[in-house]
């Protein structure tokens, strides 16, 4: 199998939109942006699709993201990111870029209360850490290492930008994502957990992973607990 990893472009926005829709899914039927769009799966592709080409930075943005081809083909991808840049306050920057675009003034009062049950379980960021975000690979070429692959990759972009910690958040009881964060070096540190959380989503919260980005060269050691 011939993989190809690439930073992603803006023509990747339409696979980029149901990497982002996937992820928030997981091992769920019904993710963060379904509940918060309350919209078809088309409208929510949509407005994906337009949030990843938006003229501000954002953690959802294709600047972001890496994607892996397979004989030409999009496979897979996740994104990594400074918080602090292009983090929450930026992506409701791009939000309100995007709704103007499809002619909405933002989101409405029913829009924001849905915002309230499932961001409440949204863990914080670790101050100076790289986060990993939005992993996701098609059904048929899942359990091929591909994700592995993008892992390595991505963790290498954040330790050359400098940062010694990476993260990742995961919604509980996605064990096969546990199992390749956990192989990665990655370890629990917390979990968020909320009823609404789970009336809306499915899962008891969400997971928060850390693990050391040590300079090459130099072998992966835990300084965070």
């Amino acid at each position: 199998m011939n993989i190809q990893i690439r930073s992603a472009k803006p023509e990747d926005a339409q696979f980029l939109a149901w990497v982002i829709l996937a992820s928030g899914r997981a091992h769920v039927q019904r993710g963060i942006w379904e509940v918060i769009l309350a919209g078809t799966e088309k409208e929510c592709l949509t407005f994906l699709e337009q949030l990843s080409m938006t003229k501000t930075p954002h953690l959802f943005h294709h600047t972001c993201f890496i994607v892996a081809e397979v004989d030409g083909h999009l496979v897979a991808a996740l994104g990594g990111y400074d918080p602090k840049v292009l983090g929450y306050p930026a992506l409701r920057q791009a939000v309100v870029e995007v709704s103007q675009e499809m002619g909405f003034s933002g989101l409405d009062e029913g829009a924001i209360r849905r915002s309230e049950k499932v961001l409440c379980c949204i863990p914080d960021e670790v101050e100076g850490a790289w986060v990993i975000d939005s992993v996701a690979t098609v059904p048929e070429f899942r359990r091929r290492g591909i994700v592995s692959k993008l892992l390595d990759k991505i963790l290498d972009k954040g330790r050359e930008q400098g940062f010694r910690r990476a993260q990742i958040n995961m919604y509980i009881g996605n064990i096969p994502a546990q199992r390749a964060y956990e192989k990665h070096g990655f370890e629990v540190v917390d979990e968020k957990r909320h009823p609404d959380f789970e009336a809306e989503i499915g899962s008891p919260g969400m997971v928060r992973f850390l693990r050391d980005l040590p300079p090459p060269n130099r072998p992966l050691y835990s300084s965070y607990f």
